[in-house]
């Protein structure tokens, strides 16, 4: 079963990526989740270009980075600054189970959505903020993006950049963000659980720099117990173990091997690369050898590699009990067998009946991926959600013409 969460109900009042991704995962797992968006155009995620891909030459009519963070949800359009506006979203957090935001400390505080006033429309929701830096200290109130609050604040760009590389690595679009939803949303659980077994419903609080310090947390803890900036790398392409590392095919793809133990695989390893000698070299073996001679070792294995394509080296190395994998494309993952057998990928269908795919919660249960759901118009569901309500048409047609909803 997906369905784990059936009858809990979210209300999201967030935008771009990271949190409503969590909303997504939530959605995926069973929850009912109701995205507020505001009567001025709704989430900015919505009109967002990434490298220059204008939505007019896509062969399907879904917005890529919506989708990522928004499928399975419904989307009603308020103005929560409106006073019958704020009346409708106190009623929608009165029958919720969990109240999701990205709004700052300052902002829920201006538009009177403390944890004190949440609590007054329904002292058992869950209140989950996800955040650039956290919910206290200086920086409480400093917005964040995954690029910097991630990438660059929390050492993971210092982290993973090679030595006397030029610049240092960046990030695709919403890296740090799908990884921080994903956490959010197993803290939302968690609190679901608590609640469940105490009754008591915690505040879960997270954030993109929390979420990057997690990701280099060896780094940061090496730095600490070594007085060292991170853990030390070489230039690229080299590793201190010549098993564990990346190399070039003839036809100028990459393989990625990760022998960890090279003791226990390195020789048949060698004979299945063709270079048997290289599994007696006493340069080579044992590993404190292959690590001390990293260079020689490396450089056969590069001049190996690079003897043969790519297709040849899957063919290759199709038993090799070691740790090994091509390093794909997005675009040939959409067709890894293994992510097909598994349900990674959910098959959507537009409005004009093209089939289109996006990526589910990377967690499932009971071996049952989640039901293919879209991320929802603009406000598609405002009336249905008031309808809900218990709203009458008169107030609906009240609300809609004093700007509180779409």
């Amino acid at each position: 079963m997906s369905g784990l969460l059936n009858g809990i109900k979210v209300v999201e009042l967030a935008s771009w990526t990271y949190v409503p991704s969590g909303g997504a995962a939530l959605a995926d797992w069973g929850a009912e989740v109701i995205k507020i968006e505001d009567t001025k155009g709704g989430d900015p995620c919505r009109y967002l270009t990434i490298g220059g891909l204008d939505p007019g030459d896509s062969r399907v009519r879904a917005n890529f980075m919506m989708e990522l963070g928004n499928h399975g949800k419904r989307s009603i359009g308020l103005d929560i600054k409106n006073p019958e506006g704020r009346r409708i979203l106190g009623e929608l957090i009165a029958r919720a189970d969990v109240f999701l935001t990205n709004w700052l400390p300052g902002a829920l505080e201006r538009v009177g959505l403390t944890v004190a006033q949440l609590r007054e429309f329904n002292p058992n929701v869950i209140i989950a903020r996800g955040s650039g830096h956290g919910s206290r200290g200086p920086e409480k109130d400093r917005g964040g993006f995954d690029a910097a609050s991630y990438l660059a604040r929390a050492g993971v760009a210092h982290a993973l950049t090679v030595r006397d590389a030029e610049f240092p690595v960046t990030q695709t679009p919403a890296f740090g963000d799908l990884q921080g939803g994903i956490t959010l949303a197993g803290g939302v659980a968690a609190a679901l659980f608590h609640r469940e077994r105490t009754g008591h419903a915690p505040i879960v609080d997270s954030s993109l720099l929390a979420q990057g310090m997690w990701a280099v947390a060896p780094d940061i803890a090496a730095a600490d117990y070594y007085g060292i900036d991170r853990i030390p790398v070489g230039g690229a392409g080299t590793a201190p173990n010549p098993a564990v590392n990346r190399y070039r095919t003839r036809d100028g793809r990459w393989v990625q091997l990760v022998l960890l133990q090279a003791d226990r695989f390195w020789r048949g390893f060698c004979e299945r690369i063709g270079r048997p000698e290289l599994g007696t070299d006493e340069r080579f073996v044992p590993l404190a050898n292959l690590v001390v001679n990293q260079e020689a070792a490396t450089a056969e294995l590069r001049r190996t590699f690079a003897e043969r394509d790519l297709a040849d080296w899957q063919k290759a190395l199709a038993d090799e009990p070691g740790v090994w994998a091509t390093i794909a494309s997005p675009r040939e993952v959409l067709d890894d067998p293994q992510a097909e057998a598994n349900g990674y990928l959910l098959t959507l269908t537009d409005d004009a009946g093209e089939t289109y795919r996006t990526v589910g919660a990377p967690v499932q249960f009971d071996e049952t991926p989640p039901p293919p759901t879209r991320a929802p118009e603009y406000g598609e569901h405002t009336e249905a959600i008031l309808l809900e309500l218990g709203m009458d048409w008169d107030r609906i047609i009240a609300a809609k013409e004093s700007g509180a909803v779409l």
